[in-house]
């Protein structure tokens, strides 16, 4: 079943390479989540109604090949479980021929706005949303180690422009942020992001950066060392 929309690789989306970036690719299925609510009958208005929030708690996404500007492209998600609190997703991104230049697997806490407290799926919202089969991938913990030995950089003040609608910092806004420590040279094949706990306007974001074999962690900590946001880049083979 699954749900899918079209898309075109907008010049406002790539990097110097003129290609999609990989928060672009993040941007895409975070859209395509959006647009499925939206077209279920479960979206914003209905959840805000509810005193309900889906909140991203991790990604892990896979990049085979990133899209050329103009590209054409075809983006597409599976819920394909809810246990409790949790709703897990699958993303795709192909071409217009169908080959397949990225994946994802995604993790969503259901929450009650008011309380910022876990809440359970109500069953309407299971129905509407329906289920899929799981994404054939290699499958990663949804926990991102913290680099520990890493090198802490210059902090970073959250500003309007890092904030979502619900003014907390949004989940791409973050990889962002992250990607800016890689090295120039660094191909990014996997990503996987771990979204701890929410960070508002003014807050001061501190990095600690450590790279290895391969392997880069980024965490974005609070004031007291406690991190933030986990983002792991896994430098694309070949």
């Amino acid at each position: 079943m699954g749900y899918a929309f079209p898309g075109r690789v907008r010049f406002s989306e790539t990097g110097a390479d003129k290609k999609l970036t990989l928060w672009g690719i993040l941007n895409y299925f975070q859209d395509c989540a959006t647009f499925h609510s939206e077209d279920s009958g479960v979206g914003i208005g209905l959840l805000a109604a509810r005193d309900r929030v889906w909140v991203l708690s991790s990604w892990q996404i896979c990049v085979d090949r990133y899209p050329d500007v103009c590209e054409n492209i075809e983006v597409a998600t599976y819920p394909y479980a809810f246990k409790g609190l949790l709703g897990m997703r699958n993303f795709t991104m192909k071409t217009r021929e169908g080959e397949l230049l990225a994946w994802a697997n995604s993790v969503w806490s259901f929450l009650e706005v008011s309380t910022g407290r876990p809440a359970r799926v109500e069953a309407d919202i299971r129905e509407r949303y329906g289920l899929d089969e799981r994404l054939d991938m290699d499958y990663a913990s949804r926990k991102v180690p913290v680099p520990e030995a890493g090198e802490r950089r210059d902090p970073i003040v959250v500003q309007r422009e890092h904030l979502d609608c619900n003014g907390h910092v949004n989940n791409g806004k973050y990889v962002q942020l992250a990607a800016d420590y890689l090295p120039e040279d660094f191909g990014v094949g996997q990503m996987r992001a771990e979204y701890r706990r929410q960070v508002m306007l003014g807050d001061v974001l501190y990095p600690l950066v450590e790279q290895g074999d391969g392997v880069c962690r980024v965490a974005l900590c609070d004031g007291e060392g406690k991190p933030c946001e986990i983002t792991e880049f896994t430098r694309k083979a070949g």
